[in-house]
């Protein structure tokens, strides 16, 4: 994917509050028309219950292996029940509601879904550990979701054609993959940490669907992100909680943009309260370009601006409040780059 490739003003993350499908889709719509203002996504619902949750969302995705409900979490089954059938039904649900605020939409359009290394540590095996515990069901995990990831941005392109897809992959655990932080069922272990070669080429091959077609983006929100991996694995954004980063990544982070990589900047907060000026939100942004000698004029077309994380454990109004208000601090930080 070409490094002109732009994300825009702001975006969300990717989950809303409520569970009216419809309310999302206007609400996101609204708030992020391209280029203007940014980049309009897929929104997810989890508050309507298991299947509509970030894992069960993906895991009806899956192609040949299927996903139930237990007590403990979810669980790989041999065929597909009541739990594959409702996520596929409330993601047909938001398609449609997506679908209907998007016609004639030209523009970047960002779906989400859960990364391979996450997916695998969420998924249990039939003996309850987590698919991440067998590197053979991890094999067969990946190469399922990449098709069927290839069959949902097709889906997604066949309903709003003018769009350029781009694919987010959210892996939050993807660290206590690499550190060997990963508990066992039992909760008195942990789980060997994975090679970085064997995790980076799993991503590469994920990415793989849809990288010539459009663009992809990891997303996580816990501390220390492996940009340098995430790159050489062929994202074209990284998205992440600006509020976590220390002055040890600053060297990933200026690597990153001087090679073109893309960075969605989580720096509102995710949390009810109060909301401070939009410069005030973006201060840091523009403090670590200046620590890293970086050219402002970089700033706009290198930074998209988002929540630090998704929006389903607040209320509507705030989650309105908080996608305007990154619109806001976008347009600060355009018009005032030093």
């Amino acid at each position: 994917m070409s490094e002109d490739f732009s994300f825009g003003p702001a975006t969300g993350v990717g989950s809303m509050p409520g569970e009216d499908a419809r309310e999302a889709a206007k609400t996101v719509t609204g708030t992020f028309e391209w280029p203007e203002t940014g980049m309009a996504y897929l929104p997810e619902l989890p508050a309507r219950g298991p299947g509509a949750d970030m894992i069960g969302r993906t895991a009806g995705l899956l192609v040949e292996l299927y996903a139930r409900v237990e007590p403990s979490g979810w669980r790989i089954g041999d065929r597909p029940g009541r739990d594959t059938k409702r996520a596929r039904s409330w993601l047909g649900e938001d398609l449609d509601a997506l679908e209907e605020y998007t016609q004639g939409y030209e523009g970047p359009l960002k779906v989400q879904a859960v990364g391979p290394w996450t997916l695998a540590t969420a998924l249990e095996l039939k003996n309850g550990e987590a698919a991440l515990s067998d590197p053979g069901a991890c094999r067969d995990l990946a190469g399922s979701l990449a098709e069927g990831l290839r069959q949902h941005l097709a889906e997604v392109q066949r309903r709003i054609p003018g769009a350029r897809i781009v694919l987010q992959l959210d892996e939050p655990s993807l660290i206590a993959v690499l550190r060997g932080q990963v508990k066992s069922a039992s909760g008195y272990r942990t789980h060997r940490a994975v090679d970085r070669q064997l995790v980076e080429a799993t991503l590469r091959d994920v990415i793989g669907v849809h990288a010539e077609n459009g663009a992809v983006v990891v997303h996580s929100c816990a501390p220390d992100v492996p940009f340098a991996l995430l790159r050489r694995a062929g994202a074209t954004g990284i998205s992440f909680d600006f509020t976590l980063l220390t002055e040890r990544d600053d060297d990933m982070i200026g690597e990153a943009v001087e090679g073109g990589t893309k960075l969605l900047v989580g720096v509102v907060p995710t949390t009810e309260g109060a909301l401070s000026e939009p410069a005030g939100s973006v201060m840091g942004v523009r403090t670590l370009w200046r620590r890293l000698g970086l050219h402002p004029g970089l700033l706009a077309e290198a930074v998209t601006v988002t929540p630090t994380c998704g929006l389903a454990g607040v209320s509507p109004a705030y989650a309105r409040r908080a996608l305007a208000h990154c619109v806001k601090a976008a347009r600060s930080l355009a018009d005032n780059p030093e």
